[in-house]
């Protein structure tokens, strides 16, 4: 009867210790590939927040369409984005057309990739998740951010992954990732499986450029003050209200198409709070190409107007989809005048009063003033956040 009473205890005591052993190991999860490899960079233990950031309650659009951002999502997505294993030669990443420091945009007019350079001015990623219009690239192309995400990888020229003239296939990529310690760990740690896929591997990167926000603005700090957009704002100098004005009221024209009154009317295109596109414009009266060769009149998107410049005043980088444009006075000249293009059949009509090519009539002191109120749409939280930076560094 004793040692029948011992061996019960042994094995409660056994069987305690394991629990206790196992609850011990859940508390303390390890993952040596991504230690290995990011060191203190990336800590899963310990996730930034991606998932839930502070949104402005004047900020009311969000294209998430059921892949909303989750921390453990957009970290894998960091390390995807900023990975050069992505392309066909170890060279190119995400990161190497859009960088931080520019607003995750490129001050190259064309970018470089595998082989070659783009066919377009890189765009910059700021607010994605919070434009209305859900295609993706300068000519819309992607129907969604998702779908955008894998395919300069599978570009022949951006990423080399095509599966064309030679070229390794996406197929090529997925067997690589498998073998990479790291996606391992974080493809379980994100889905509760080692399976790699090109769905998983789009939704991931999406979250994570989808959280790439900039709500910290002299703007913002107006805005939350305010309102609405059309009152002045008690922050802003009498210059950056005029070109708070100017930007958001709509010009009125003589029959010749010369603007006599009113504003300049960006905001019929560049609608704030979020300073995205409306969906429904279409080419803006750049029709070149980066090539110099034939036009393109198909470009019909742009990224929000948030951090064209830093806050120190320098640019992000070119400006359209051909980096035609340097600065923000060139960018307001170009719509001061239009020009009707031989060949371009698809100028918006917002910019043609009376069919013909609309001239704004722009004085100096409204040019100024303009710039001025721009420059308030930039912040400085999304160059310096470290969730937002390359975790291999």
């Amino acid at each position: 009867m004793k040692n029948q009473i011992m061996v019960s205890l042994l094995t409660i005591f056994g069987l305690t210790s394991c629990n206790n052993s196992d609850d011990n190991y859940e508390d303390i999860a390890t993952y040596p590939f991504v230690e290995a490899e990011f060191g203190s960079s990336l800590d899963l233990n310990n996730l930034a927040n991606y998932g839930n950031q502070t949104v402005p309650p004047y900020i009311t659009k969000d294209n998430s369409q059921g892949n909303s951002i989750t921390d453990k999502g957009a970290t894998l997505g960091r390390v995807l984005f900023y990975d050069k294993n992505l392309s066909s030669n170890n060279t190119i990443s995400c990161s190497s057309c859009h960088k931080q420091e520019f607003a995750f945009s490129d001050t190259n007019v064309a970018s470089s990739g595998v082989n070659g350079t783009t066919g377009r001015h890189s765009m910059r990623l700021i607010n994605s998740r919070f434009a209305t219009e859900t295609k993706f690239f300068w000519n819309e192309r992607a129907l969604n951010l998702e779908t955008q995400t894998t395919m300069p990888i599978k570009d022949h020229g951006e990423m080399g992954f095509s599966g064309l003239n030679g070229d390794l296939t996406f197929d090529n990529l997925i067997t690589r990732l498998n073998g990479i310690g790291y996606y391992k760990e974080l493809f379980k740690f994100v889905y509760g499986s080692e399976e790699i896929t090109e769905v998983k591997i789009q939704s991931a990167l999406a979250q994570f450029i989808r959280s790439i926000q900039s709500f910290d603005s002299k703007y913002d700090a107006g805005r939350a003050l305010a309102n609405n957009d059309g009152q002045p704002f008690s922050n802003f100098t009498a210059q950056e209200n005029q070109g708070k004005n100017l930007f958001l009221s709509p010009p009125v024209f003589n029959t010749s198409g010369v603007r006599t009154s009113g504003g300049l009317g960006c905001a019929g295109c560049h609608r704030a709070p979020e300073f995205d596109i409306d969906p429904n414009t279409l080419n803006n009266g750049i029709i070149g190409t980066i090539a110099r060769t034939g036009i393109d009149t198909g470009n019909t998107r742009a990224p929000s107007l948030r951090n064209l410049v830093r806050t120190d005043g320098t640019q992000n980088g070119p400006m359209m989809h051909t980096g035609v444009i340097s600065d923000l006075q060139t960018a307001i000249g170009h719509y001061g005048t239009i020009n009707l293009a031989p060949g371009n059949n698809n100028l918006d009509p917002r910019l043609t009063p009376g069919g013909v090519g609309q001239q704004l009539n722009l004085t100096a002191t409204e040019v100024n003033a303009v710039i001025a109120f721009l420059k308030t749409l930039s912040g400085t939280d999304v160059y310096i956040n470290e969730k937002w930076s390359n975790p291999f560094n």
